[in-house]
């Protein structure tokens, strides 16, 4: 008995018209693969009831092989589904049911479970050669990761990994399956959580239907991906889905490492970052390799190597950074914004760039920075303010971190730094909620009969001075501190 058409299937439209031009041609061996969650046996579904894939072959058979351990246990997998009587290796026999059949649609659905393993690899390999030597069969597999089995020759042109949906079709999918009409402020808001990943997009989604909107996005704060992980199975439980890829052999502890450290980067590293920057991560140019063969990661438009959101949370969640991981990734990004403060010019812009490229790192690293509570925040703070600057250069917002800085100053003693807190403040003509700017200015002019440092004290009064003239519009104000 087949498996029935996906009611609900959006996004996948020029996939699902590349392999029906592929399957025209006789015969096809198509290969469709991508990270676990991604709708591959979707799209193998809505291929097996197309109206053009009915009417060209005789015979259609679905097998999933995710309950095989080697290929003699594949072959017995599908004797059972095309009717042969039970026997120690029906390899043969399989291979010649399918010779004097007409001609025919195979799909072998998760066969990542039996061809994964190295010691079961060539047996399937050698199984798959067999079955394509059938030249009226047409074979589709579906499978995790981003390698092809070899022994088959796979028709040209090869279908692409599967990657995550547009956001029009997510956002499709989630009003399809959701009986409310919300704000579709609220639905990109929680769409964003599944970095539109279709497993985690229809478990939200019918998860929101179930207990509404708000409840579910107030739930994230705290379960993130436990919430989506109440099923039994790899297609209704996003945790097991993503453990089920972290079970494969080629993940090592090392690759695991690299995992952890994206999973708090949300734009990834480069190739460079991964090469050069001190990570004690050994063979971190394998980890990412084998990364991308499992498509736990993948390389963006600006070939930074990355993970969906679902995946890094699960990872923050099972697989945290270690911290000296994390001190090593902060030291190369506390580096890069010193940078900043370093050099004018020409010689700034690949700096700047870098730093564009890699601003949810740098929030992320710094909140880090702050919630370390054993560490001395000195630096931390100094990069704060360093990424405020940039921020404001660059026409962006003060960045939310600001707000966190003016509490810790009791502590942290450091005089010279609330004076600098201040001046970025004053630069940024805004402040941050509840702080009573007047008393910061009066504080740092007291703080400056201790800090001996002309040229801080004259930007401190140029900046106020510029920040009442044209924020406050009191020019008697602004020229008091012209004057000082």
């Amino acid at each position: 008995m087949l498996p029935s058409k996906p009611k609900i299937f959006y996004g996948r439209e020029s996939e699902l018209d590349h392999m029906m031009k592929i399957i025209a041609q006789q015969p096809a061996r198509i290969a469709i693969l991508g990270g676990g969650g991604m709708g591959k046996t979707s799209l193998s579904r809505a291929v097996l009831h197309h109206p053009e894939t009915s009417a060209k072959f005789e015979y259609r058979f679905f097998v999933s092989a995710e309950s095989a351990t080697t290929s003699i246990e594949l072959a017995a997998l599908i004797g059972l589904h095309i009717g042969l009587d039970p026997g120690k290796d029906l390899t043969k026999a399989v291979v010649q049911y399918f010779s004097r059949a007409p001609s025919l649609l195979l799909i072998l659905d998760n066969l990542e479970t039996v061809w994964d393993p190295i010691q079961s690899r060539d047996g399937i390999e050698e199984f798959l050669s067999l079955l394509t030597d059938v030249e009226h069969l047409t074979l589709i597999i579906t499978m995790r990761g981003a390698e092809r089995p070899a022994k088959v020759h796979w028709t040209h042109p090869f279908l692409l990994p599967l990657e995550p949906l547009s956001d029009e079709a997510a956002q499709q999918t989630f009003m399809d399956i959701t009986d409310n009409v919300y704000a579709a402020e609220d639905v990109n808001q929680i769409l964003g959580f599944t970095d539109n990943m279709p497993l985690a997009v229809d478990l939200i989604a019918h998860l929101s239907d179930y207990e509404g909107l708000s409840n579910v996005l107030t739930r994230w704060k705290t379960e993130k991906t436990a919430l989506l992980s109440v099923g039994y199975d790899r297609k209704s439980n996003l945790d097991s889905s993503i453990t089920l890829s972290l079970s494969s052999p080629r993940i090592t502890h090392n690759s695991k490492e690299l995992l952890s450290l994206l999973s708090i980067l949300p734009d990834g590293l480069t190739a460079a970052q991964l090469a050069h920057g001190n990570l004690p991560i050994s063979n971190v140019l394998s980890c990412k390799a084998a990364l991308l063969a499992t498509s736990l990661a993948y390389q963006d438009s600006n070939k930074q190597l990355r993970s969906l959101v679902p995946i890094r949370e699960h990872i923050q969640r099972f697989l945290p950074p270690s911290k000296a991981l994390i001190q090593s990734v902060c030291r190369h990004f506390y580096g890069l914004l010193e940078l900043y403060q370093t050099y004018n010019g020409e010689q700034l812009r690949p700096v700047m760039n870098q730093i564009t490229l890699n601003l949810g790192n740098l929030h992320e690293v710094l909140q880090r920075g702050l919630d370390d509570s054993l560490s001395d925040h000195t630096d931390t703070i100094s990069c704060i303010l360093s990424l405020n600057s940039f921020h404001r250069i660059t026409g962006r917002n003060t960045i939310i971190l600001m707000n966190h800085i003016h509490p810790m100053f009791p502590k942290l003693g450091d005089q010279l730094k609330k004076i600098q807190f201040t001046i970025e403040v004053l630069q940024s003509y805004t402040h941050p909620p509840g702080l009573d700017l007047q008393q910061l200015i009066t504080e740092a002019i007291v703080l400056f009969k201790h800090v001996k440092n002309s040229l801080l004290e004259s930007q401190f009064y140029c900046t106020a001075g510029f920040y009442f003239l044209y924020c406050r519009s009191n020019p008697s104000q602004a020229m008091s501190f012209f004057h000082k």
